[in-house]
């Protein structure tokens, strides 16, 4: 099932004329006129589903770089004619409502090209490998839950080395232990992918402490692990899921009060991580009950002949080709998400029937967003408060 919800009543269309075409009409523009054209507007301007793009500055050319699917990454900007001042250089896209997009300038001078973020717009996203500007269309707005909250009680980090037979090396990982955490409890285990991606860049740690608190989620031991080298290691490697199922779980059970049982068990990762999830699973049959799948790598070529990845999704090919050809239940129930402006939009719409086929009970839900650590922030609450129900998600369920 696709979902793709308006998580705020839709704004209205923007029915008057755009900023930037009344500035436009004004017989001067002068740099007193541009100065007060900027000045305490947010910029991208966002009016209905109409979104302007501001630069100012003396260069040959400035374009946009937005990361949205099936959609030109360059949008080149157009220069106001002006009378004094640095020019101004603009261009309006048209969004649907709720978007989210993660966007640079580009600007050339002569010859040399530079990238960066917008230097108007304060609102920055930041993932491992970088920042990126971030547009917010009409109706989107960041959820209070992935903020922290005065009233919800932190739950405890404690970091967990662990010395990997499989791997042969020394594993970073990091526990979650709920606030009211207490020995003479049982818990049920979340094990995540990239977990110290998931703290820094998708705010988790907060996330969980007021899910928690708000009773949407259960009171559940979270695993954090991380890799040294995630393009070997995820896509199918056999000393991953060994590490993950024989080494970290049995140690993390011997640890903790968790509950012992598949039903309590959730595997979970975004991209790669997905991958590594998905195939973890696969070889661990009956292991984990569920599956929190976000933007997962499912590239594949039974259907076609080109994945347009690269080498590094060779494997990852290799391992979903056969899964397609004989898919198999590798867990009860699965929270899948994806953006639709990104490229694996198509792989991850045509995974959801092949897992119904096996017998599993699948959620799917897309957002208006790309392949980022943001996206994958919002989608927390859903996947999270469905796998794992709190009090209050029981209720009203």
């Amino acid at each position: 099932m696709s979902l793709l919800p308006p998580p705020l009543p839709i704004p209205p269309r923007h029915n008057g004329k755009l900023a930037i075409n009344e500035l436009k009409a004004r017989a001067q523009h002068g740099q007193a006129d541009i100065d007060a054209f900027i000045t305490g507007r947010v910029i991208p301007i966002v009016e209905g589903p109409k979104c302007t793009f501001l630069y100012r500055g003396n260069v040959d050319a400035v374009a946009v770089r937005h990361r949205i699917v099936n959609q030109p990454n360059h949008v080149p900007m157009k220069k106001l004619e002006q009378v004094e001042g640095p020019p101004l250089w603009y261009v309006t896209i048209e969004l649907p409502a709720h978007s989210r997009v993660e966007y640079q300038i580009e600007v050339r001078v002569g010859a040399a090209v530079e990238v960066f973020n917008d230097p108007l717009n304060p609102h920055v996203a930041h993932s491992p490998v970088g920042s990126s500007s971030v547009l917010q269309a009409a109706g989107y707005q960041t959820p209070e839950w992935v903020l922290p909250q005065s009233d919800a009680r932190p739950g405890e980090l404690i970091d967990f080395k662990f010395a990997s037979k499989a791997l042969r090396r020394v594993t970073t990982n990091r526990l979650y232990l709920p606030a009211r955490f207490r020995r003479s409890s049982r818990y049920p285990l979340l094990i995540v992918h990239d977990g110290s991606d998931y703290i820094t860049y998708a705010a988790m740690k907060a996330v969980l402490d007021n899910l928690i608190h708000d009773l949407d989620m259960a009171e559940t031991i979270v695993l954090f692990t991380n890799s040294n080298d995630r393009l070997k290691e995820y896509p199918n490697y056999a000393s991953h899921a060994r590490h993950i199922v024989r080494e970290l779980l049995p140690a993390v059970e011997a640890k903790l009060p968790v509950i012992p049982r598949a039903d309590a068990r959730c595997l979970m990762g975004a991209s790669f991580g997905g991958v590594a999830s998905l195939s973890t699973a696969f070889r661990n049959p009956e292991t984990f009950g569920s599956l929190f799948l976000q933007s997962g790598s499912f590239v594949f070529t039974d259907i076609g002949s080109d994945h347009g990845g690269g080498p590094a999704f060779d494997p990852v090919v290799k391992f979903m080709n056969r899964y397609r050809e004989k898919p198999r239940k590798v867990a009860d129930r699965m929270f899948i998400t994806c953006g639709i402006y990104e490229p694996l939009i198509v792989a991850n719409r045509s995974m959801v029937p092949v897992f119904e086929s096996t017998g599993a009970q699948v959620r799917y839900v897309e957002s208006r967003d790309g392949h980022s650590w943001e996206n994958w922030r919002d989608r927390l609450r859903g996947g999270l408060s469905w796998i794992f129900p709190g009090p209050k998600k029981l209720v009203y369920e």
